[in-house]
């Protein structure tokens, strides 16, 4: 069947099957559990949210630890600097230290903690994006001072300066474009408002119409579905993605609640 298709997403670890619609995944799914005895547990995929800063804020972090022996011991000093949303999807260090005060021999310590934190932010649990880590002073220990240390410098100033900096939640938008016979068109145009999408243009030609319209990919589950009952099987639809947006206040809310209660049912176990 080639228009079944299976792949394992690498950031959700979640497998994703896909096909002609969704009377036609469950059909697979059927088969699984009753040729194969496979019972599955279904949903709707994640969606590759991400996480951005609003406002410029500073940080001086001291990371400093000792328990008998050599200790840890790294301070850095800087901003968090948000992009321009059309560089949003982009993360940027930037070493501006003058001097020795953090040996230059630290600084790839530094900035893989700064990537390491924004694998994993603490808001939503999302990776942060769209944003520049402008180091620009420091102090090292002659003795404690490490690359760990450093590490662990850089990881502290990024969550305390990130949740500082006005934070928000970053959701994918789609470049969507329907064809569907024209008497649809007012239909497929209130179904796509229904979803928060935003209308382009529509063209009319030989009795069709072609809307193109940006949707965000959270609202598209089960559209396929939806678009034949609304156009009698004769609408189809194609759509690619186009940029990452701030989502709405109350998804960013549900969005961190969900969060907080992972994080407390993982602290129970």
């Amino acid at each position: 069947d080639p228009t079944f298709r299976v792949h394992l997403d690498p950031e959700s670890k979640e497998t994703i099957i896909s096909g002609m619609g969704e009377l036609h995944l469950e059909i697979y799914k059927e088969i699984m559990l009753r040729e194969y005895n496979c019972p599955t547990i279904t949903g709707k995929p994640k969606v590759a949210f991400r996480e951005s800063a609003r406002v410029t804020v500073p940080f001086d972090y001291l990371h400093k630890k000792q328990s008998g022996g050599a200790g840890q011991y790294g301070r850095v000093i800087g901003e968090l600097v948000p992009l321009p949303q059309e560089e949003n999807h982009k993360l940027e260090f930037v070493d501006e230290t003058v001097g020795t005060n953090i040996p230059k021999s630290f600084i790839p310590s530094i900035e893989k903690g700064f990537r390491e934190a924004c694998e994993q932010s603490s808001l939503t649990g999302y990776p942060a994006q769209g944003m520049r880590f402008v180091l620009k002073d420091g102090v090292s220990h002659p003795v404690d001072s490490s690359d760990l240390a450093f590490r662990l410098a850089a990881i502290g100033a990024f969550r305390e300066a990130f949740m500082k900096a006005n934070p928000c939640v970053l959701q994918p938008i789609m470049t969507v474009e329907i064809v569907a016979p024209e008497e649809f068109q007012g239909t497929v145009i209130g179904d796509i408002n229904k979803r928060k999408g935003i209308i382009l243009n529509s063209e009319t030609e030989d009795g069709a119409v072609t809307i193109r319209a940006e949707v965000p990919l959270n609202d598209m589950f089960g559209y396929s579905t939806d678009l034949r009952a609304n156009t009698q099987g004769k609408g189809e639809f194609s759509m690619e993605y186009v940029r990452h947006d701030i989502v709405p206040p109350q998804l960013h809310q549900e969005l961190v609640q969900q969060y907080t209660k992972e994080q407390e049912s993982r602290k129970k176990k």
